[in-house]
């Protein structure tokens, strides 16, 4: 069978438009699980959706993430598949009182966010929107994020799920549904029940342009650079004192440009100070460090020693303490081994009618950690861009895409089983 999009009626817009309004912000402050209680609000919503659609074993755990299967429709055994979704958003920008608004027929003109006029989309800035003429854009107002990431992968995943539940001549075998909780602050599958899943292989639906596909992530460490100083009496501080505050400073102005954010792109890591606490005493640094090669965050994180030790050497009496964890891996190494799981995600982004594109992505996602857990799990578009600032948009026709290429999936592991 074809999937076309004139068999559907799609819901895809009505159900993203409902679920960004939801305030769903993840904490990296907090220790509970999830990190903020309000993601459940969503994921009960999803729930009582999906119970409607008729998929009975929707269900919400104590962790906040949600478990629904579809069962298979065919007689011949196929491999279990699963779609996932995070259902949070970032706390780098405000998530409460989203105002979704469709810009529709796009032709090109800057896009003036109505609650705050110097907040303007112009297509100098977000090239994918030449790809955009004549279709219907989603934005916020101009005072928070959108909640695209991920909450466009949330409403295709639901879509996907209404179609394949009323549309029985799309053969397919057992679906899993899995949307989780605090994927922005790095927990996102602290608590999946990989068992419970029972999943040969997985999805995440949380990409940028159509017709991409990722299978090939960051891979990530955290560090913490502690700096004890030396504390004394600012009126008698003449020759004691040695403030690991601005010994702190020092350090991230010492850090190299060529090794920051900003000043890389493509197949290149970078080091970055994310966040600084201090008093005179005692300050600390957190860094989160990325690269492709795993070899080379070592080299990086030896990057942030040596300038930590150049800067002390002008403060004797005080020293430094690096502490370097992992948080996730690049997914590739594990996706090469199984070749047709991306194979397949390729094939039904081309019968979806998108050229079909293989690439990388300068960040992580769950299917990062999934993958080395055991469920091996690329990345399809969502459609989503500009995340995680005021600036975040996405398109209703690249959401009705990702709907069909999610359908077109299910039907080529049904095929080639």
């Amino acid at each position: 069978m074809s999937v076309k999009s004139s068999l559907f009626n799609f819901t895809v817009t009505d159900r993203f438009l409902k679920y960004v309004t939801i305030d769903t912000q993840s904490d990296p402050g907090s220790v509970t699980i999830p990190s903020s209680e309000k993601q459940k609000d969503l994921g009960r919503l999803l729930v009582t959706e999906l119970q409607t659609i008729g998929i009975t074993d929707a269900h919400l755990d104590e962790f906040g993430y949600l478990y629904a299967t579809i069962p298979s429709n065919v007689g011949k055994s196929v491999p279990v598949i699963c779609f996932c979704s995070h259902m949070d958003t970032a706390p780098d920008c405000s998530g409460t009182g989203v105002k979704p608004l469709i810009h529709k027929n796009y032709q090109g003109d800057d896009i003036i966010l109505p609650d705050d006029p110097s907040q303007i989309i112009r297509m100098a800035e977000h090239p994918d929107l030449k790809n955009q003429f004549g279709n219907d854009i989603v934005t916020a107002s101009g005072t928070t994020l959108l909640g695209a990431d991920n909450k466009a992968g949330v409403a295709e995943i639901m879509d996907a799920c209404y179609q394949l539940v009323n549309h029985p001549e799309i053969k397919h075998g057992t679906i899993k549904i899995l949307f989780t909780p605090d994927e922005e602050i790095g927990r996102g599958v602290d608590h999946v029940d990989i068992n419970k899943l029972g999943a040969y292989a997985c999805y995440t639906m949380d990409g940028e342009s159509a017709g991409n596909m990722e299978n090939e992530t960051f891979s990530a460490d955290g560090a913490k650079l502690i700096i004890k100083g030396v504390s004394s009496h600012p009126g008698f501080a003449k020759g004691k004192m040695e403030s690991a505050i601005k010994i702190a400073g020092q350090i991230i102005a010492a850090l190299p440009f060529e090794l920051s954010p900003e000043g890389t792109d493509r197949m290149q890591g970078f080091v970055h100070p994310v966040g600084v606490e201090g008093h005179v005493e005692t300050a600390s640094i957190d860094f989160i460090i990325r690269d492709f090669d795993d070899a080379k965050l070592v080299e990086q994180a030896d990057v942030i020693r040596k300038v930590a030790g150049a800067v002390l050497k002008s403060f004797p009496s005080s020293s430094y303490e690096l502490q370097v964890k992992p948080q996730y891996r690049n997914m590739k190494s594990v996706l090469d081994k199984h070749p047709q799981i991306v194979e397949y995600g390729m094939e039904a982004i081309k019968r979806a009618g998108l050229d079909a594109k293989l690439c990388s992505i300068r960040g992580g996602t769950d299917g990062s950690r999934l993958s080395f857990m055991g469920l091996p799990t690329p990345n399809i578009f969502a459609g989503e861009h500009a995340f995680h600032g005021k600036h975040e948009w996405v398109s209703v026709q690249d959401m009705q895409k990702a709907v069909e290429t999610i359908l077109h999936l299910c039907m080529v592991w049904e095929e080639r089983s």
